[in-house]
């Protein structure tokens, strides 16, 4: 699995703490920025890993802000992308069997390092139940003709 993260700098630090979390778990980290905790646009990162999701080149991109918010906001302008802010792990599985979301987005100023696995791993080891929740998707996309 490739997961494509990334962050403003208010959620600097909970990225890089993910990041060496996924990637003691195997998993392969593409990080997409920032990389210091000087002041940045959230725009701009979001935009980074919503492209590698987009594109296929990533499985799944993970995405933090100060309230994930603002990187909600712009990850979903991003045609194919359906990214979820999630504040606790049973969000981001229902994300994931419900609304087959594709980014994640975490609240770097309102979550910890634990929580954050926690939801990280429910995020990812969830999969899309299809079924009636396929029908609500399809018009999620229609939404973005």
């Amino acid at each position: 699995m490739k997961v494509a993260i990334g962050s403003d700098h208010a959620a600097f630090e909970l990225k890089e703490k993910v990041k060496e979390y996924l990637r003691n778990k195997g998993i392969e980290v593409i990080d997409c920025g920032t990389y210091s905790i000087e002041s940045v646009d959230y725009p701009d990162y979001a935009k980074k890993v919503a492209e590698k999701v987009k594109s296929k080149e990533c499985h799944f991109g993970i995405l933090m802000c100060g309230t994930g918010i603002g990187m909600s906001i712009a990850a979903n302008k991003i045609k194919g992308i359906r990214a979820a802010l999630c504040l606790f792990p049973d969000m981001a599985t229902y994300a994931r069997k419900h609304n087959d979301a594709n980014v994640l987005v975490l609240p770097g100023r309102l979550m910890g390092i634990e929580l954050a696995k926690w939801t990280v791993d429910a995020f990812l080891d969830s999969s899309f139940e299809g079924g009636r929740h396929e029908r609500r998707v399809k018009k999620i996309e229609e939404l973005e003709e």
